[in-house]
């Protein structure tokens, strides 16, 4: 089971100058807010990416906001773990579980999440939090991180899973959250 104390959340390459490139942008943007706000609600660790932040630009504003204070990390692979400063935080988080959301999805998420799974973290890959470009790329890039053994899920789902009961002290500000 999933739990706040168990799992690190990872936002990958979620940057201005790339976002507005990706299909159905809006709604991945509200949902990866959501589930940033439910995270820090729940005291999730997390990891944010940016992929050559010179050209692509900072996270996106919306996102930095729902965060607070986060970690973020520079890397130019695709992979998060080429970054040898994400796999570092990631290793010293102490957490096998890794909530994985970001763009795109059949490039920077697939390498990191083949590379998480092959260093043998658990992946839980949130679905209604990832994009691409076109819906084929995401579709594949999805088919193909379930295949090689990450989790499909989603925020909500996610969410409620580390609340564990209706009487948890956070539910309340959580089911505010997804509304």
């Amino acid at each position: 089971m999933l739990r706040n104390d168990n799992a690190v959340l990872v936002m990958v390459d979620f940057q201005v100058r790339m976002m507005p490139a990706i299909n159905h942008h809006e709604e991945l943007l509200e949902n990866v807010v959501k589930f940033a706000k439910g995270c820090r609600v729940l005291d999730v660790q997390t990891l944010v990416t940016q992929q050559y932040t010179k050209g692509l630009g900072d996270t996106m504003p919306e996102i930095k906001e729902a965060l607070g204070e986060c970690e973020y990390v520079e890397k130019i692979s695709f992979s998060c773990c080429g970054s040898d400063e994400f796999t570092e935080k990631l290793k010293n988080s102490g957490k096998k579980n890794v909530l994985v959301t970001g763009i795109e999805a059949h490039i920077c998420v697939q390498q990191t999440v083949l590379d998480l799974l092959n260093d043998g973290y658990n992946v839980y890959l949130i679905v209604d939090c990832i994009g691409s470009r076109t819906d084929r790329n995401r579709l594949y890039g999805e088919r193909r991180m379930e295949q090689a053994g990450a989790v499909l899920t989603t925020m909500e789902s996610v969410l409620f899973e580390m609340l564990e009961r209706a009487d948890h002290p956070k539910r309340k500000e959580i089911t505010a959250i997804v509304k």
